[in-house]
C-alpha cells in the first residue's frame, strides 16, 4: 500500500517553514505603521500550525528515505501546498483578493513566473510587496534544488543527464538534498546580497532594491511598480540584466567555482550556447530598430538588451512596452521565450540543453541518411547521449507542444481572443511572466481575465513548473499501482 507519510512529513515542514517567513513582512507592516500586520499574523499562525500538525502526525516516518512514487508526488504536492497558504495573506490583508486572484498570485510568485493580477503596486503595503518577493525568492531556491536532485532522480524531460554532475541521489533523496540544498543556498543568498547592493549603489532605496534582489536572482519578475523597471534609472537596468544573466547559470557551476574550480564554469557548452543565443537576439533586434524606426541610441540598445534578457530568462521584468516596437520584434521575443535559460538554474522554459540534444539527435540523423552505413551517435559535451536520455527529451518537446496547444484551446473557450490565449499559455507553461497583446503585454497584467481563465494558467504554471512530466505521471495508473 503506498505510504503517504514521509511525503507529508516534507510538505508539513515546509509548510510550517513558509509560516515562520511570514513574520518578515508582518514586522515591516508594523515598522511601517500599516493596520496589516494582523493578516500576516494570523496567516503565519494558521500555515505554521497546520504545517506542524501534518509534520508531527507524520513524524514516524520522517528517518526513511523516499521510493520513487514517493518523490514524484513530492514534488508535485509541494507546489500545490505551498500557494495555497501563501495566498492567505493576499485573501486576509489589504488587497483583499478573491481566492483565485489570491492562489494565481502565490503561483505565479513560487513558481517563479512573474504574472500579476494586481494593479496599483506604487500605492501597496510595503508588507505585501515584500511578501511578493518572498514569494519568488523561497520558489527560485526551491526550484534549483528540484532541478539538481530531485528531477534527474525521476529522469523527467532528459534531466538524468546531470546525474553525472556529482550530485546522485538514488536511494538518499532526502539527505542528499539537504546536503545540496545548504551549499546553493550559500551562493544563492551570496547572489541576492550582491544584487541588492548593486541596486543601491545605481539609486534604489533599500527597500525597493532587497526586493527587487530577490526577484532578479529567483527569475521571477515581481516589481514593487506598476511601471516595473521602467521606475528606475539607467544603471539599474545594466545591473538587472547582469544578474538575471548570473541567475539563469548553472548553479552547481557556481559551487565548483568556489570550491576552486573554474573549468566547468568556462567550458560547459550550455553556458556557452547561452550567452551567445541573448547575444544574436539583441544584436538582431538592434539592428531591426535602426533600420526600420532610425533607433540607434544608447538608450534603444539597452531597453532591447534588457528586455530581451528579461524574456529569455524567463524574468518577466519590463522597461518598454516591447508591444510597440513592431511585428517582427514581438513574434521574435515570443519564440525567445521558449527558449529558457540553463538547468539547475533558476530560469524557466524549456531549457538550452534540451535545444542541443534536439539538434544533436537531428545532426545524427542528417548523417545516418547521408551515410546508411555509418555508425553516428549524438554525444552532448563530448558525451554519448543515451537513448533513453533523447527518448525523455523527445517526449518532453511532444508534451510540451500539446499542453500549449490545449491550454491555448481552453483560454480560447473562456472567451481570450487568438493573442491573449496563446500568448498567456506560452507566459504560463514556460514560466515567463508578461504575455502579448493589450490585455496581458507588458503595459498590462491578468487581472481583468475571468475567473476560468486564470485557474487555467494557474494549472498551466504548476505544469510548466515541474516540466510536465513529473506531473502528468501522477495521472497514470501505473503508478499507483507500483
Amino acid at each position: 500500500m503506498f505510504d503517504f507519510r514521509p511525503v507529508g512529513y516534507v510538505i508539513g515542514l515546509l509548510v510550517a517553514m513558509l509560516g515562520a517567513t511570514m513574520v518578515f513582512p508582518m514586522f515591516v507592516d508594523i515598522v511601517e505603521g500599516n493596520g496589516h500586520w494582523g493578516a500576516f499574523f494570523i496567516s503565519a499562525v494558521i500555515t505554521s500550525l497546520t504545517g506542524g500538525l501534518v509534520a508531527l502526525s507524520c513524524h514516524n516516518r520522517r528517518g526513511e528515505g523516499l521510493s520513487l512514487q514517493q518523490t514524484f508526488l513530492l514534488t508535485t504536492s509541494v507546489w500545490l501546498a505551498l500557494p495555497i497558504f501563501g495566498a492567505l495573506p493576499f485573501v486576509l490583508g489589504a488587497t483583499e483578493a478573491r481566492a483565485v486572484d489570491a492562489v494565481f498570485e502565490a503561483m505565479s510568485g513560487l513558481t517563479t513566473t512573474g504574472s500579476t493580477v494586481f494593479s496599483g503596486l506604487d500605492d501597496m503595503p510595503r508588507g505585501m510587496l515584500l511578501w511578493r518577493g518572498l514569494l519568488q525568492w523561497l520558489g527560485g531556491i526551491g526550484i534549483i534544488v528540484v532541478a539538481m536532485v530531485f528531477l534527474p532522480e525521476l529522469r523527467v524531460g532528459g534531466m538524468q543527464i546531470f546525474r553525472s554532475e556529482g550530485f546522485d541521489t538514488f536511494g538518499k533523496i532526502l539527505p542528499r538534498a539537504t546536503e545540496i540544498s545548504s551549499r546553493i543556498s550559500v551562493i544563492y543568498v551570496s547572489l541576492t546580497v550582491a544584487c541588492a547592493l548593486a541596486y543601491v549603489i545605481t539609486g534604489m532605496t533599500a527597500f525597493d532594491a532587497v526586493v527587487h534582489a530577490m526577484t532578479t536572482i529567483a527569475t521571477g519578475g515581481f516589481a514593487n511598480y506598476d511601471a516595473s523597471f521602467g521606475a528606475f534609472s539607467v544603471g539599474t537596468e545594466y545591473v538587472a540584466v547582469i544578474f538575471m544573466m548570473l541567475a539563469a547559470l548553472p548553479f552547481v557551476r557556481f559551487v565548483q567555482l568556489t570550491a576552486g574550480t573554474a573549468r566547468p564554469l568556462l567550458q560547459d557548452s550550455q553556458i556557452r550556447v547561452f550567452l551567445m543565443t541573448i547575444a544574436v537576439i539583441v544584436i538582431m533586434l538592434t539592428f531591426w530598430q535602426v533600420l526600420s524606426r532610425g533607433l540607434g541610441s544608447e538608450a534603444g540598445f539597452r531597453k532591447v538588451l534588457f528586455n530581451t534578457t528579461s524574456i529569455v530568462t524567463g524574468t518577466g521584468y519590463a522597461s518598454a512596452d516591447y508591444m510597440q516596437w513592431g511585428g517582427f520584434p514581438v513574434s521574435v521575443l515570443f519564440f525567445a521565450g521558449l527558449i529558457g535559460g540553463c538547468a539547475g538554474s533558476t530560469a524557466c522554459s524549456i531549457k538550452i540543453f534540451r535545444y542541443q540534444l534536439l539538434f544533436a539527435a537531428i545532426k545524427s540523423q542528417i548523417r545516418k541518411l547521408q551515410h546508411p552505413s555509418g555508425v553516428f551517435a549524438p554525444t552532448y559535451q563530448g558525451r554519448k547521449i543515451d537513448d533513453d536520455v533523447l527518448s525523455s527529451v523527445m517526449s518532453f518537446f511532444v508534451f510540451f507542444t500539446v499542453t500549449l496547444g490545449a491550454l491555448s484551446v481552453l483560454l480560447g473557450l473562456t472567451g481570450l481572443d487568438f493573442t491573449t490565449a496563446l500568448s498567456g499559455a506560452a507566459a504560463a507553461l514556460a514560466n515567463i511572466g508578461p504575455g502579448l497583446g493589450d490585455i496581458i503585454g507588458p503595459a498590462g497584467n491578468f487581472s481583468t481575465l475571468n475567473d476560468s481563465a486564470k485557474w487555467i494558467l494557474v494549472i498551466g504554471m504548476l505544469i510548466g513548473r515541474l516540466e510536465l512530466l513529473a506531473v502528468y505521471v501522477l495521472f497514470t495508473v501505473q503508478f499507483w499501482r507500483a
